[in-house]
């Protein structure tokens, strides 16, 4: 890979969401800011491979954006309101605030989760405008069509601008009610980041774990009694402070079991349980805890082993009875799984696992789960083809290193 090349990658990871909420900003289109941001970006692929990589690549991208979206509000002879929009691109004067906190990515992400967007279409719309997924990378995400997403996506963005859906956060009063949505969307986000589901992308992606991460806080500013925003950040600081530790000098994933411990980020754990910590008072309280308040607590059980065996088992376990009841999911059901393999044996773990395979049967850490728990009963070729399965939907490129080791290591 060329010099020019990884440039141009770095400054779609670094600056894709920033040149789209800039963008929607001044144009109030989602259709127009995205994609006069892909043909600023295009346009790089071919000037600095000539011209060289410009010393400040965010800011040649956000010019080259803005005049790609004035030429085509040109084209499509967009109404004099319009016209005189695109010309606010050569305005000296600095924009007014819009909200609370001055941040164009937290304004765009509260425009795609809007309350008048069904859930996942909220998810989606803010994977690709705010965290720069393709369209296939979320459709995997969602274990749907390409083309199905490419149209809900498409259509989400022609419902904001039918409606009018404002570009700001929302009033004090209104915060509460449009978090929720917001969080899942982020959470989604970090997930991406955590382990990125496409074959042609970093395993891990710091970009968009980062940007979550950065989000979170704002909206905690916003609403620092919020339990949920709390717990959110809270998950996000802990599995955050593991990354450098998840992939080996090969490329191959690194199994929590295997980690070393020694790498992990000591001050972000650090905030991460004092989070929990917080949370904690405010259960015994009688504030009864949600789901990202309890997933910040199952990992700040594991971040507190100093030793894979070390690990409070129970104490997970009772956690994860804690969250069924919060998110009966069999994602959640499968989580709990694992827990109670340390506890009763593969064994009984396994018969629980088996009855999921209805509703996990293209998730591939179903097929992780089941292919462990089969190795450890010596089943092994049950577990060859479990791995199979796992390798086939997996898509990541250190996640499949990893599981094609493990089934290769079989007997």
């Amino acid at each position: 890979m060329t010099d020019v090349e990884e440039a141009i990658i770095r400054a779609h990871r670094d600056e894709w969401a920033r040149v789209v909420a800039t963008l929607t900003r001044r144009f109030g289109d989602l259709d127009i800011a995205e994609e006069a941001a892909a043909e600023a970006f295009a346009t790089a692929v071919e000037r600095w491979q000539s011209d060289g990589v410009p010393p400040g690549p965010g800011a040649w991208l956000t010019t080259t954006a803005n005049r790609k979206a004035i030429d085509r509000i040109r084209r499509e002879n967009k109404r004099d309101d319009k016209q005189k929009e695109a010309r606010t691109v050569y305005d000296d004067d600095p924009p007014e605030p819009l909200g609370v906190i001055d941040d164009d990515r937290l304004r765009l992400i509260f425009t795609c989760c809007h309350p008048a967007l069904a859930l996942e279409t909220r998810v989606a719309l803010t994977l690709r405008m705010v965290g720069g997924l393709t369209v296939p990378e979320i459709a995997r995400a969602f274990l749907v069509a390409e083309s199905a997403m490419g149209q809900r996506i498409t259509r989400a963005k022609a419902k904001i601008k039918a409606a009018r859906i404002p570009y700001r956060v929302p009033s004090a009063e209104d915060l509460p009610a449009r978090v929720s949505g917001v969080l899942a969307a982020l959470f989604l986000v970090f997930n991406e980041g955590y382990l990125a589901t496409g074959p042609d992308t970093d395993p891990l992606r710091h970009d968009l774990t980062a940007e979550a991460i950065r989000l979170t806080r704002l909206i905690r500013a916003l609403l620092p009694d919020d339990g949920e925003v709390a717990g959110l950040l809270a998950l996000m600081l802990l599995t955050e402070a593991r990354r450098t530790a998840r992939v080996s000098a090969t490329g191959e994933l690194v199994a929590l079991d295997e980690q070393d411990r020694g790498a992990w980020d000591q001050d972000l754990i650090a905030e991460g349980h004092r989070l929990v910590r917080e949370r904690l008072a405010a259960a015994a309280a009688g504030v009864a805890p949600g789901r990202y308040q309890i997933l910040a607590a199952i990992n700040a059980v594991h971040t507190s082993a100093r030793d894979i065996r070390d690990t409070d088992w129970s104490q997970i376990l009772a956690l994860y009875d804690q969250l069924v009841r919060v998110d009966p999911s069999p994602i959640v059901a499968l989580n709990r799984a694992i827990a109670v393999a340390e506890l009763d044996g593969p064994e009984v773990a396994l018969a629980t696992v088996d009855r999921l395979e209805d509703k996990l049967a293209g998730y591939h850490p179903y097929h992780v789960t089941r292919a462990d728990l089969l190795r450890r009963l010596g089943r092994g070729a049950e577990s060859r083809s479990a791995y199979d399965k796992a390798i086939e939907l997996a898509g990541n490129t250190a996640e499949t290193a990893y599981l094609t080791r493990r089934r290769d290591q079989l007997v």
